[in-house]
């Protein structure tokens, strides 16, 4: 067999097996979401404890995907892939026979999370290895497809749920994810092409934190911040916008509608700035999405009504998708291609904590105050923090090439 070519049509068919994997193993991300008022009833417990499953869904997503990027940096992606495949359809099938919100919960983040996160972080790692003048729209094709998820599955698991209850909705996704999964794995077992080549047309990068005048270590402390900071705030509407649509009277259909509809313009918006990225770089493009996300948040205030309500969810999937994959380029543009799955893994980590902070933090506050007008607010604090640190990294980057 000939070596891998970066940006040659195996490279496009290795994107879109990639995308298949994350759109179908990213249901572990928004299954539990649309599960929450079902299983809150189901167990009588408060809305707080109702999000833990959420929470501790989205840690082991997060930890496990640092264990498995740094696995598939040494030994390629398909070994992990088949392990976590595996996880998250045996985790359906826990969950669905779970008798007490502890066992709901505790298949949700040791299975279902760590299944499901080789489907993001490790892909998108995987992916920018096959790539160089594209990179950025390949990077951002992959991660669309957490977002295809959540465009695809709430309405089908609300569906399912509604007709058939959760637990037979649950069943039903473990047999799906193990006979499909398992062999779309077993085709990516080609190693990626060889690093470190020119390529012409391929944009300049930085290359290293020290093109900043930081440390790795302190150019990975901020990144880690910013995506903790930035997913606290994206969490208050992705989480809860079904229990919120509930508690104004909508119905949760209406709000598994509006989640698809945020994912749906999320994947618009991972596109677009996947083409942006590959002109302006990581940094800029986080400062975009994160300015943008922010805008979307404040909106949310002073509009409930039903129509208001679609219309921001659509707003806020379009200008907020582009976060999370430009840590992903960030990466790539400052530190070498050996590491990439281990240190986009732990940027993913951060958003993920970021997710099940939010998550938890959100359900606490309506809990204390009767009302998510609270969590709006302090979502968009932490959105602030995001900003500044992006804002402070692209002085930093104007400021040293000025010296130079």
């Amino acid at each position: 067999m000939s070596p891998a070519v970066v940006d040659s049509p195996q490279s496009w068919t290795r994107l879109a097996l990639a995308l298949a994997l994350g759109t179908i193993g990213g249901v572990g991300m928004w299954s539990v979401v649309v599960a929450l008022p079902a299983v809150q009833a189901e167990f009588g417990v408060a809305r707080g404890a109702a999000s833990l499953p959420y929470t501790l869904t989205m840690l082991g997503f997060g930890v496990a995907g640092v264990v498995l990027g740094r696995w598939a940096d040494r030994f390629g992606i398909m070994r992990p892939m088949m392990i976590a495949s595996a996880a998250l359809g045996v985790g359906y099938l826990a969950s669905g026979h779970a008798s007490t919100l502890t066992q709901f919960a505790l298949a949700q983040g040791l299975l279902i999370g760590v299944g499901s996160s080789v489907c993001f972080g490790p892909l998108m790692a995987d992916v920018s290895m096959w790539f160089a003048r594209r990179r950025g729209i390949a990077v951002a094709i992959v991660a669309s497809g957490n977002y295809l998820a959540g465009t695809i599955w709430p309405p089908i698991v609300q569906h399912f749920i509604a007709t058939s209850g959760w637990r037979a909705t649950y069943f039903g996704i473990g047999v799906f994810v193990l006979v499909t999964m398992i062999p779309l794995a077993l085709l990516m077992r080609s190693p990626p092409p060889a690093q470190g080549a020119s390529h012409a047309g391929v944009r300049a990068v930085p290359g290293s934190p020290r093109a900043l005048g930081l440390s790795p270590a302190a150019l990975q402390g901020l990144l880690i911040v910013a995506g903790v900071a930035c997913c606290v705030a994206m969490a208050m509407p992705q989480v809860h916008i079904v229990a919120y649509c509930s508690d104004l009277g909508y119905g949760p259909a209406r709000g598994a509608q509006m989640l698809s509809l945020m994912l749906g313009f999320g994947i618009v918006s991972r596109v677009t700035f996947g083409f942006i990225s590959d002109r302006i770089g990581g940094l800029r493009t986080l400062l975009l999405g994160g300015g943008l996300q922010c805008v979307a948040l404040l909106l949310f205030l002073p509009f409930d009504g039903l129509i208001s309500l679609y219309v921001i969810s659509a707003l806020f999937g379009l200008f907020q998708g582009g976060i999370v994959p430009s840590y992903a380029i960030i990466v790539r543009e400052y530190f070498p291609a050996r590491e990439a799955g281990g240190r986009i893994g732990i940027v993913i980590l951060a958003t993920v904590v970021g997710m099940a902070l939010g998550g938890w933090l959100s359900g606490v506050i309506f809990d204390l105050t009767g009302s998510y007008h609270a969590a709006f607010l302090h979502g968009i604090a932490w959105n602030l923090v995001n900003l500044s640190i992006a804002s402070w990294l692209l002085l930093r980057t104007r400021a040293r090439h000025a010296i130079a």
